[in-house]
């Protein structure tokens, strides 16, 4: 079977981010971070088989990631802090802010492992300083900083044996690998994986398959990135668009790699990596699905809390 490449919903996600599959229901949930096409943030969830699409507006703050709750709703990185939403309500409950005290920082991106915590990790939103943590969200609400040092959180998860966590800092343009121990959700031996520094793109979001290896969306430079459990890039797949920003395996045999991507006009950060773009790309900011593969992705926990 060759590899296809669809652009399944033209959403327009001005920061299409963070994708879930909900292996019960079938459905696909994501969030439009910054949300400009309401001018809020919104949550959307796809049923692919039927086409049927909803979204959410979700409040003033910006959305870093979500994951699915196992008593229903969804827990969410916001950039201030954790919080509960439910969908009937559509309501946002406050479990706790985070790292209050740095006004420059906020919560990026996040996933849960197989135990049903919740990690996130923040950005400064000026991309240059090191001034960001690591945090686990734990189901009986705790908060724990777990790692720090960091500038631009993306594309945390597990191996599917959960002995390693692994965790990219788009702009200091590194993957970290940790030995995780599943039993306390703690983390330790931190080493390099692999780097991005003579890339084209930088590192956005994560996923991994059942072979063991990572994907990862590569912002800026449009290409999904798969790399082998020793660090190594086992292939490299040119997306349509320029600015991909996560991925995730779904569909009823997790055999479909969806694939979320932001219309937002990107200008120089302090780091000169964005180019200048004087409008935005033909279906950036579209939801994409790319099957063909032959690669069966692993279940997304659920939040125990």
């Amino acid at each position: 079977m060759s590899i296809k490449i669809e652009c399944i919903l033209d959403c327009g996600n001005h920061l299409g981010e963070g994708p879930v599959w909900d292996v019960d229901e079938g459905r696909l949930y994501w969030v439009d971070g910054t949300g400009r096409r309401v001018g809020k943030p919104e949550l959307w969830r796809m049923e692919p088989k039927s086409g049927k699409v909803e979204n959410w507006t979700l409040g003033e703050h910006d959305v870093g990631a979500m994951a699915l709750r196992a008593g229903g709703g969804a827990v969410m990185a916001l950039d201030d802090g954790f919080y509960f939403f439910d969908y009937d309500k559509a309501e946002m409950e406050l479990i706790t802010k985070v790292d209050a005290e740095q006004p420059r920082t906020r919560l990026n991106d996040g996933k849960c492992d197989r135990r049903g915590r919740f990690f996130a990790g923040g950005m400064d939103d000026k991309e240059e300083l090191t001034i960001c943590g690591l945090w686990r969200l734990d189901p009986d609400l705790s908060v724990t900083k777990v790692d720090g040092g960091i500038i631009c959180t993306n594309g945390p998860c597990w191996s599917p044996d959960d002995k390693t966590f692994y965790l990219a800092d788009s702009f200091q343009e590194e993957f970290w690998a940790y030995d995780y121990d599943i039993e306390t959700g703690s983390l330790s031996n931190k080493r390099v994986f692999a780097s991005t520094k003579d890339d084209t793109g930088v590192a956005d979001g994560s996923t991994v398959d059942e072979e063991g290896c990572l994907w990862n969306a590569q912002v800026i430079g449009g290409e999904l990135v798969r790399y082998a459990p020793d660090g190594s890039v086992e292939r490299r797949i040119g997306m349509p668009v320029k600015n991909v920003t996560s991925v995730m395996f779904g569909g009823d045999d997790l055999d479909v790699l969806y694939v979320t991507s932001m219309a937002r006009v990107q200008h120089p950060a302090v780091h000169d990596m964005f180019a200048v773009e004087a409008k935005p790309q033909f279906l950036a900011g579209g939801l994409f699905a790319v099957t063909g593969l032959g690669i069966r992705g692993v279940p997304e926990p659920r939040f125990a809390g």
